[in-house]
């Protein structure tokens, strides 16, 4: 059980149309954003990019440029913050993410720790996109723990399923971590094709992390999350919310932007009996360096 609760705010996304949703887009709408989480809690911000041209902010973007800008925007809104760089991307070629974190070296960056089907099925039994797999193989994921070792960057694996999971005790086995680094895990539930967000499930993922490990979890839903980032909290788990997973607080209304829903994610801990860790502590618990 960690007594500090680090919480987590997921800014964005991928793709969600800022016309119909509050995703901030320019560094300065994610620097007023991270601002806003941070405030409420949040010491780690997740960062996705997305394109600056006009008509385009709802397309993501690689360019190592928008990525200097956005987290020079947040790290001067949010003293001390942490962030946190996405790195998902589909297929052989890394060179994108790669650029992007020998550009500004964020403290930590999401490593997707495992292949899946990234399914989803209309009510009427038609796909929501086409079939398609999130490919993750050993050699890739090595490949950007490698470019994190480089520039210093803490690794979060990305567990969609157990599966995943289970692997990652491996690759710490395998001596894939830098030697000394603490394993951290996030539990992303609510894919449609991964793990669902349920609580009898999460109950039982911590047997299977590395030893020292810390974990967190992404809940992806509506209402029905909230109950499960409790669960979360209780049981000594990081949090994670933001618009990237769910526009929708705990009653069930849309939630105006990312600070209300880390407000909420704050309560959880508050009633876990959990202090919410400062920039610092959370530095301290996952051994990162000041940038």
């Amino acid at each position: 059980m960690n007594d500090k609760a680090i919480i987590t705010c997921a800014l964005t996304g991928v793709l969600t149309d800022p016309k119909q949703h509050p995703v901030p887009v320019t560094p300065e709408q994610m620097a007023a954003q991270a601002r806003d989480a941070f405030n409420a809690g949040a010491s780690i911000m997740h960062v996705h990019l997305r394109s600056q041209e006009p008509g385009q902010g709802h397309m993501p973007t690689w360019d190592p440029e928008v990525a200097e800008a956005v987290v020079q925007a947040i790290r001067a809104a949010c003293p001390g913050v942490i962030i946190n760089l996405t790195t998902g991307v589909i297929g052989k070629d890394i060179s994108g993410p790669a650029a992007c974190i020998r550009r500004v070296k964020p403290e930590i960056a999401a490593c997707n720790a495992g292949s899946l089907n990234y399914l989803k099925l209309k009510d009427n039994g038609q796909w929501a996109w086409p079939p398609m797999v999130f490919d993750n193989p050993v050699a890739k994921v090595q490949q950007f723990l490698e470019v994190m070792a480089e520039c210093g960057t803490h690794p979060e694996f990305e567990c969609f399923d157990v599966g995943i999971l289970r692997s990652v005790a491996m690759y710490v086995k395998a001596g894939m971590l830098p030697a000394g680094a603490v394993p951290e895990c996030n539990f992303v539930m609510g894919v449609a094709s991964g793990m669902p967000c349920d609580g009898d499930l999460l109950a039982l993922l911590p047997r299977w992390l590395p030893p020292g490990a810390l974990w967190q979890t992404t809940l992806i839903g509506r209402a029905e999350i909230w109950p499960v980032h409790q669960q979360t909290a209780e049981l000594g788990g990081m949090l994670r919310s933001g618009l990237e997973d769910t526009f929708y607080l705990p009653d069930g209304s849309r939630a105006s932007g990312n600070g209300p829903l880390i407000e909420q994610l704050a309560a959880c801990a508050q009633r876990a009996g959990r202090p919410v860790a400062t920039p610092a502590e959370a530095r301290a618990l996952l051994g990162l360096a000041e940038r």
